[in-house]
């Protein structure tokens, strides 16, 4: 990748540190996910919590994606190939979408059990393990969350927030799952709060599940990026005084970064290498400006060539 003042060996080398950096956040996440979901799973089991075993699953699907992304990482970030010319995060995408559909069908067989079993009562109501681990969980996911957040500001990945925002919901699914157990212990009759609990964990399971595979689904067909951006790309290349016109902007996304390729019309009577430094500039502007952008492909046409196309 070519941005103004860069090499593309600097480039290369920021991008491998930016890669070991997400791994070893991702591999911190992993662990803590991991002891979060055994504490839930036994809390759950010893102190009779349906709710919290559910939230104990959810946790773990977290997990799943931790290792999916330490995994994939090792692949998508390779530079491209003769047989992979646009490079490999794609395969981030595909991996996205795989942990979305097994969250679904998880959040789906966690809500079914809830509400099959919503009128079964419990042999006794749950016990205050319960209630700990889920303010536990709370707390942690939450801390993880900040941390999270905070350094994928810091090396600027979207991948790493978006992460970050997957600790949040966990947080969030476990507050249904900290007022069933506690409502189910103040109110020993009320044992079905255990179980409306347990649905609502696999709503929010759901709706984590539609975030990942939505927007990795729009990618797999190609939906260019929002309006804005291609406006903004517009105005970039307007600045650069040669260029009197820009059209034909087209934008797809290659996991979270976008390629651009475009046209810009210059004045006809200038030499190859002018148009070619024009475009260059262009380019690099672009690049440089606009965080999610990789790569950019500039066509340089003159006057009388556009009005063609705009013909056509």
């Amino acid at each position: 990748m070519k941005t103004a003042g860069n090499t593309d060996t600097d480039s290369d080398a920021y991008l491998r540190r930016r890669e070991k950096y997400l791994r070893k956040v991702t591999w911190i996440g992993l662990t803590i996910n991991l002891l979060l979901s055994v504490l839930k799973f036994l809390a759950g089991f010893y102190g009779r919590s349906q709710a919290l075993i559910a939230d104990a699953i959810h946790s773990l699907t977290d997990s799943t994606t931790d290792i999916a992304v330490i995994a994939g990482s090792y692949y998508w970030s390779r530079p491209a190939d003769e047989s992979h010319p646009y490079g490999h995060r794609r395969l981030e995408t595909l991996i996205s979408v795989f942990i979305g559909i097994m969250l679904a069908a998880a959040g789906a067989g966690i809500g079914w059990r809830a509400l099959s079993t919503l009128h079964q009562k419990h042999a006794s109501h749950p016990g205050w393990i319960a209630l700990f681990a889920a303010f536990a969980s709370i707390v942690c996911k939450e801390w993880m969350y900040r941390w999270t957040a905070a350094v994928g500001r810091r090396v600027k990945s979207p991948a790493l927030a978006a992460n970050a925002w997957h600790h949040r919901s966990d947080a969030i699914s476990s507050l249904p799952v900290l007022l069933a157990v506690g409502g189910a212990m103040a109110f020993p009759s009320w044992s079905f709060l255990d179980h409306v609990g347990a649905a609502l964990v696999s709503i929010f399971i759901l709706h984590a599940a539609m975030k990942i595979i939505w927007p990795g689904l729009s990618e797999l067909i190609d939906v260019g990026a929002p309006m804005e951006i291609q406006k903004t790309i517009n105005t970039i290349a307007l600045k650069n005084s040669a260029v009197k016109e820009v059209h034909k902007i087209r934008t797809r996304y290659i996991s979270t970064s976008i390629q651009v390729d475009m046209h810009i019309v210059v004045d006809g009577s200038i030499s190859v290498r002018e148009g070619h430094d024009i475009a260059d500039e262009v380019r690099d502007r672009i690049i440089d400006e606009i965080a999610e952008v990789v790569d950019v492909v500039v066509h340089v046409d003159p006057p009388e060539a556009a009005l063609t196309t705009i013909s056509k």
